[in-house]
């Protein structure tokens, strides 16, 4: 019987739960995509240190989906809100014909039950095919090998959703049984006719917060972006608490003064139904100010977790190709002597090594060198007559007030033109000319590029064995030596050919080179030589202290951090969206269906369905768009301060195209849930018209 009742039910009210039915089985599509990467691993081939790398950014997504489980969790139970509010005159109508709160609760626990698991099959369903793709996009991603790809299932990460839905689930019925006990039969049976009450603000009280808001955000503004380099931990959490406070106090005091600004002006006033939209309006942003707060503050963080995210990936992967533009680079100091950076003693044989070049230590262990071509050989120099502070002339007290970080005592990279010209050409970068008294700083990393540049402009000259050196140029030039997956060059001092660096002040020997290998498994082939055990044991024995960079191994490393970074961005920013789409969606419905009782008047006063159809719109677009507006706002200022933060990590960040493809993402998502509550809501006030 109750079955019989519940299934009737949802069938009648179909159109009620579509946009509930459509989130819970995305909700549970995007749960099942991102807690599947484990399987798919399975079928793709990648390398050890790959692997590593896949298996790290599994665990962190696990602990994600607990977070997101939660935030799923919050939208399920305000979701069923909604539809316990607006069934309150039906339930009334069955405590009237003697049904007790016990049965009454029976039949939502079914309804519950049955919409949960139609929308985790559904949900389930679209959740298989889309990891799928998202097999295809960890292969590129990772550059693994998909011959072996085919249709996959994870059973693992089904049950996960199962049972974490299946839990949410479980706290909602319990939720509605609590819910209906304490509703009494009067305010069931009156709910429709009763409407959440309005507390009208002063206006001069709503001006002057609404003021306040603004100042408040323009403050945080104006740290984030003109004073950014001033923002430390403790700082940077107190501008997001004041953002977050403004946001509040700006839906606030919205509602108290919007509508007598808009009645001052007649001719939009009385225009239409301008006057019905703009009071419901008022009336729904002075009783959703909690609500309208917490969507502005998710769609805020949508737009900047994804803008970062995407952005984080075309970064490395666009270093990548620029900073690792040979196939291996080695590194290794000379001449030791005294202790490493531990206060520990060399070891008398990696002194011993350290007096000899890198080609003569890889003589020893055998090394094939028909393995390498295009090999370039250079020594770098140092020397504590030229440190870091030396360099800045007249300026260090400026830098020193300003950067108080900055190392200063640090010898200084000292490359004669001659020998980075040799690795220039083989990187396929620029080359440079000096004069005998000339000098060029290089220097690529961009916080660092900003304090060289004050020195320079300043024409400061350096000495360097007796002889001093001006800048050639005014500031920094774009070069590096040692590969990477972004820009962390800090400086190294180009001088002449002529310039007196004698043996006593090596510091680095530094060879590049390419493999020789024309394809891919080749190179990989080659790769390994050097990561084998009877290689890497050969070295142990000499104790040496080299130090190797493969293009193979940048990619590897810096596409497992991408990779992760894009993943949690994506996971977390879909769900956030979602959520603050649902909820605004919710909202609305449940609006239409305590006005439909005034649109029926619209009717009767003789509005048309066209005029009623447009106001309604408008009465909805206002309100997705409100939220979405100031999140944008707030985004701007977000999203220089993220590319500021992308920028000392990896320099020449541009987040335009993970703009534009955040963008996409709201437009088809946001766009599609109002879309859907327009037509939603356009049913429930046509309702009361037949």
């Amino acid at each position: 019987m109750l079955f019989k009742l519940s299934l009737k039910n949802i069938k009648k009210s179909f159109k009620d739960y579509t946009i509930y039915f459509i989130t819970l089985a995305l909700g549970v599509a995007i749960f099942y995509i991102f807690n599947s990467l484990d399987s798919q691993r399975a079928m793709i081939e990648v390398s050890k240190s790959t692997e590593k790398l896949i298996e790290l950014m599994i665990n962190m997504l696990a602990w994600v989906s607990v977070f997101v489980s939660f935030i799923l969790g919050f939208l399920i139970v305000y979701a069923n809100n909604f539809l316990i509010k607006r069934r309150k005159k039906e339930f009334g109508i069955y405590m009237t014909l003697g049904m007790g709160r016990r049965k009454i609760s029976k039949i939502l626990i079914i309804e519950t039950l049955m919409i949960g698991v139609m929308s985790l099959g559904v949900g389930l369903i679209m959740g298989i095919f889309g990891s799928q793709f998202m097999s295809i996009l960890v292969g590129k991603l990772f550059a693994a090998d998909m011959s072996k790809f085919e249709f996959v299932f994870s059973s693992a990460a089904c049950i996960k959703t199962c049972v974490y839905f299946g839990i949410m689930y479980l706290l909602v019925m319990l939720f509605n049984t609590f819910t209906i006990s304490r509703y009494k039969l009067i305010d069931l049976l009156t709910a429709v006719k009763k409407t959440e009450k309005i507390k009208l603000k002063n206006t001069v009280i709503s001006v002057i917060l609404f003021i306040i808001s603004i100042v408040m955000l323009g403050y945080a503004y104006y740290n984030v972006s003109a004073r950014i380099h001033n923002l430390n931990q403790e700082k940077i959490l107190i501008m997001i608490g004041i953002g977050t406070f403004a946001t509040f106090l700006f839906f606030f005091s919205l509602s108290g003064f919007i509508l007598k600004l808009v009645q001052s002006c007649k001719k939009i006033y009385f225009k239409e139904l301008n006057m019905f939209v703009l009071r419901q309006t008022n009336a729904k942003i002075n009783t959703t100010v909690v609500s309208m707060s917490i969507i502005c503050l998710l769609l805020f963080l949508t737009i900047c977790i994804l803008s970062s995210a995407l952005a984080v990936n075309l970064v490395i992967q666009t270093g990548i190709r620029e900073l690792a533009p040979v196939d291996i680079g080695i590194s290794k100091t000379l001449d030791l002597s005294g202790n490493d950076a531990y206060g520990n003693p060399y070891s008398e044989k990696r002194i011993e090594d350290s007096k000899i070049s890198i080609i003569d230590t890889l003589k020893k262990v055998d090394f094939d060198f028909n393995d390498l071509v295009d090999l370039v050989d250079i020594t770098i120099y140092a020397t504590n007559e030229l440190t870091v502070e030396d360099t800045f002339g007249d300026q260090l007290e400026n830098v020193k007030s300003q950067f108080q970080m900055l190392k200063l005592d640090t010898a200084e990279d000292i490359i004669k033109v001659s020998d980075y010209n040799k690795v220039a050409r083989l990187y396929g970068i620029q080359e440079y000319s000096l004069q005998d008294d000339e000098y060029i700083i290089l220097c690529d990393y961009k916080n660092m590029k900003i304090v060289r540049d004050m020195a320079l402009k300043e024409n400061t000259n350096i000495k360097l064995l007796g002889k001093t050196y001006h800048p050639k140029y005014n500031e920094c030039q774009d070069g590096f030596i040692y590969m990477s997956a972004n820009h962390i060059n800090t400086g190294i001092i180009l001088v002449p050919d002529s310039c007196n660096l004698t043996e006593d002040v090596r510091a680095v020997n530094y060879i590049a080179a390419n493999y020789h290998a024309t394809t891919k498994e080749e190179r990989k082939a080659i790769e390994e030589k050097f990561l084998s055990d009877d290689f890497l044991n050969k070295l142990k024995e000499l104790d040496s202290d080299l130090s190797a960079e493969s293009k193979i191994s940048i990619f590897e490393a810096s596409t497992g951090l991408s990779a992760m970074v894009t993943f949690i961005g994506i996971y977390l920013g879909m769900i956030f969206l979602i959520s603050s789409a649902a909820i605004l969606a919710l909202k609305e419905l449940s609006e239409s269906s305590d006005n439909k009782e005034r649109y029926n008047i619209l009717r009767r006063i003789g509005a048309d369905e066209k005029m009623i159809n447009k106001a309604l719109f408008r009465q909805i677009g206002i309100f997705f768009i409100t939220p979405l507006l100031l999140a944008i706002i707030h985004s701007i200022f977000g999203i220089y301060f993220a590319t500021n933060i992308l920028d000392s990590l990896f320099s020449g960040s541009d987040l335009t195209t993970s703009i534009i493809m955040t963008a996409t993402f709201i437009i088809f998502i946001y766009g599609g849930y109002f879309v859907a509550t327009y037509f939603g809501s356009k049913n429930i006030i046509k309702e009361c018209n037949h």
